[in-house]
């Protein structure tokens, strides 16, 4: 017999079927028991009358919540049901896993008159068990959404001729700019986990391919403990060609996130409302754009707040959240692109303009960034030079041999999942991940 999900079971009224799923709470009274089954889709109950199903009586004694069991039944409508106005009568239980006492607190549970409360336990522990921990609604709920959210970018990208491809992370030199690298033992010599695909995003510009993605792994020797870093996560990178300005690329970019918001929306965003409290807005395009000098004016200006000169080149972690607060008051929107950046804080692969400008941007969403994007510099010399000014010329070496042969003008930038993820449901980043990793975790 097929297994039924249990957002299925109604369309199978009065016919039997197998679900199966884990126990989320079991009531074994003394004549009847009552057993609510949970599986990724679902939830239902099951209701066992001991004297009539004497042998099913005897199999779910020994049941404990979070247990996984196999049921045979017959489902039917109940208007004394709560649960979906749907109950199961069993005609066989099978039960395949009994689940030890829980070693965390999932949810908090409220005190009554009765009994204490019980507090939630606290994220670490809660990580160190992370699988028990993801089997909550509310967990759950993100990882429908984050591939709701994946297959939109995918989606946007096929239709408009790109391909996808894979990288290696594995490589032989230190990328971009040769920090924030973990080394590795590769046979006879050290070899570094790719902080990022970016060059080999380029060698398929080189390669003729015109418009590429990918969708993997990108790893940050950061020893960072904030709400938003993380040493693992999942990037989701494109680059395209042809392009005749950085803006063509920002253009690109919105309007793929804003068809990503939409998807979003229409699958889970009341669902994510409800869950976690943020309306799942999706933006209006163009986005607002301004450059890193009038951000600076306008937040001191509203704000009273300033930096020294010397880091005017780049944007501040306050001045990051703060832009949020400002770029909904001046714009209405919870976007904002930042322009014109200092080249000594940009990667020596941006093209610069006449005035030495980085031909590039920041998106800055809900006040986190979430996007470093630029004009490539394509042509052999520049770059080369470019290269040099940064003491990078030796280790980038092959990367530089992309752009001997000939290749066109391009652009790119790239995106963390976990981190939109994060923002779009309002967590830290550990809890936006699947499994989070940080210079003190390693496991599970």
């Amino acid at each position: 017999m097929n297994r039924v999900y249990l957002k299925d079971v109604r369309e199978h009224l009065n016919e039997e079927i197998l679900v199966q799923g884990f126990v989320e709470n079991f009531r074994n009274g003394k004549s009847m028991a009552f057993i609510v089954l949970k599986d990724i889709t679902g939830k239902l109950q099951i209701t066992v009358e001991k004297e009539k199903l004497p042998e099913i009586a005897e199999a779910i004694e020994p049941l404990t919540g979070d247990s996984v069991i196999s049921v045979t039944g017959t489902v039917f409508e109940s208007e004394y049901v709560k649960l979906n106005g749907l109950e199961m009568i069993p005609s066989s239980v099978k039960v395949e896993s009994i689940a030890s006492a829980l070693p965390i607190q999932r949810e908090e549970i409220p005190a009554t008159k009765k009994r204490p409360g019980v507090p939630r336990s606290g994220i670490d522990d809660r990580l160190d068990f992370r699988w028990i921990d993801l089997r909550t609604d509310k967990n759950q709920l993100l990882f429908k959404v984050q591939t709701v959210m994946s297959r939109a970018l995918r989606d946007f990208l096929l239709e408009r001729n790109f391909i996808e491809i894979h990288t290696p992370k594995l490589i032989g030199a230190a990328s971009e700019s040769g920090s924030e690298v973990f080394e590795v033992k590769y046979f006879d010599r050290n070899a570094y986990l790719a902080q990022s695909p970016q060059f080999y995003k380029q060698m398929a510009m080189a390669a003729g391919f015109d418009r590429i993605f990918e969708c993997g792994p990108v790893f940050r020797a950061e020893k960072s403990y904030t709400s938003k870093h993380t040493t693992e996560f999942t990037g989701f990178d494109l680059e395209f060609s042809y392009i005749t300005s950085f803006r063509d690329v920002m253009k690109m970019e919105e309007e793929m996130l804003k068809y990503m918001l939409q998807e979003v929306k229409a699958q889970y965003g009341d669902a994510v409302e409800e869950c976690f409290g943020l309306p799942v807005i999706v933006p209006e395009t163009p986005f607002p754009v301004v450059t890193l000098a009038e951000l600076y004016r306008g937040l001191e200006e509203d704000y009273g707040y300033t930096v020294p000169d010397s880091e005017k080149g780049d944007l501040t972690t306050d001045a990051e959240r703060l832009s949020y607060e400002w770029t909904k008051k001046h714009f209405d929107h919870e976007f904002l692109f930042v322009t014109d950046y200092s080249a000594e804080k940009r990667a020596f692969y941006h093209m610069r303009d006449e005035n030495g400008v980085p031909q590039g941007y920041d998106l800055i969403w809900r006040g986190t960034e979430i996007t470093t994007g630029a004009q490539r510099e394509h042509r052999y010399e520049i770059l080369k030079a470019q290269a040099e000014e940064k003491g990078l010329k030796d280790d980038v070496e092959f990367y530089l041999e992309f752009f001997k042969y000939g290749c066109p003008p391009h652009g790119g930038f790239g995106l963390g999942v976990d981190r939109l993820t994060m923002l779009l449901c309002g967590l830290h980043i550990n809890e936006a991940m699947f499994l989070f990793r940080s210079p003190k975790r390693l496991t599970p």
